[in-house]
């Protein structure tokens, strides 16, 4: 069975896609022999996008299945031979009319028409798109995303003098600025994951706060640093998913999280759940995360065996299934 996944464009600074389906495809059987289709231009203007388009359709195959971001390409692809996985559809709630009605149109409501089915990585995902879009439930079939094979289990004494709080993500979903606010009086050291802006920076020297910034890191990079940490932070207003929650409990570590959907479903009885818009809730739990070593000890718990649910194995398990599909309807 020979597939041909089509990646955006090779970047340092996006690569998260990118990671998940190597991930699944290191754990394929060998009844999968697959391709990688990198797009060779940026996924900006309309000339670069044609060549995007006409390249994908040179480069089809048994099945073709297209990965996320570069969506427009499916009315190239051959219908009943694509499948195409959709992350989330936050794109499509910012920016001005015209540029969220042109997202809509070309990186949604088209390219439904022009696969034989969509995937998406969470339940919640899959609501999204049936509140925003005509398109056939019966369409969607749910995969999450599975946890790098790397992240594993280690040891770690939780420091209640001065415990390391990793924050992932520097974007505006992503919930940092409360974050400082809330450990503004608490004795911690904060690493940061992104890119910070001059807002950002601002506040952090504003509040006093003990930080270091990572940007454009290897996987075992993070990895280490996911290692060295007692608090992953993942206190978003809006994820797709949400694999920092995973990730985390693979390898033994805390979460806090917010009370919202996609990060209930997927962290179960595995994180801290805080209402990400209230900052005096977030440093709550962040306290009783160091004070309640009871808590500790069961969310970790907790965590290793809600990662088992997304091991690579399995989820590859789940593409190959939907795979086979298409063969026996072709």
């Amino acid at each position: 069975m020979q597939i041909s996944l089509f990646y955006r464009k090779q970047s340092p600074e996006y690569h998260s896609i990118e990671k998940i389906f190597d991930t699944v495809c290191d754990n394929f059987s060998d009844e999968i022999s697959f391709k990688k289709i990198y797009t060779k231009h940026k996924s900006k203007g309309l000339i670069n996008r044609l060549l995007i388009c006409f390249n994908a359709r040179k480069n089809q195959s048994e099945i073709n299945h297209i990965t996320g971001d570069i969506h427009f390409i499916a009315p190239f692809l051959k219908k009943e031979q694509t499948i195409l996985t959709i992350h989330d559809i936050g794109i499509i709630k910012s920016g001005f009319f015209i540029k969220r009605f042109i997202i809509k149109l070309f990186w949604f409501a088209i390219p439904f028409k022009k696969v034989k089915f969509v995937t998406v990585i969470s339940d919640f995902t899959k609501s999204e798109i049936l509140n925003n879009f005509k398109i056939n439930s019966e369409k969607i079939i749910v995969i999450p995303n599975c946890i790098p094979d790397i992240y594993k289990y280690s040891e770690k004494s939780f420091d209640t003098e001065k415990p390391t709080i990793l924050q992932i993500g520097t974007k505006k979903n992503k919930n940092l600025e409360r974050l400082i606010e809330a450990i503004s009086d608490i004795n911690c050291k904060l690493i940061i994951i992104g890119k910070l802006s001059q807002t950002q920076n601002a506040l952090l020297s504003k509040n006093n706060i003990n930080f270091k910034v990572f940007f454009n890191i290897s996987d075992e990079k993070l990895l280490k640093l996911y290692q060295n940490a007692d608090i992953i932070s993942f206190i978003s207003t809006y994820e797709g998913f949400g694999m920092p929650v995973i990730e985390a409990n693979a390898v033994g570590r805390l979460v806090i999280t917010s009370d919202i959907e996609p990060m209930k479903s997927i962290a179960k009885n595995s994180a801290l759940f805080v209402n990400p818009y209230n900052i005096k809730e977030i440093k709550s739990g962040i306290e009783n995360l160091i004070n309640n070593s009871d808590l500790r000890n069961k969310l970790i718990n907790n965590g290793l065996n809600n990662a088992k649910k997304y091991s690579a194995k399995e989820i590859a398990a789940k593409y190959e299934t939907l795979y086979k599909s298409l063969i026996k309807n072709d």
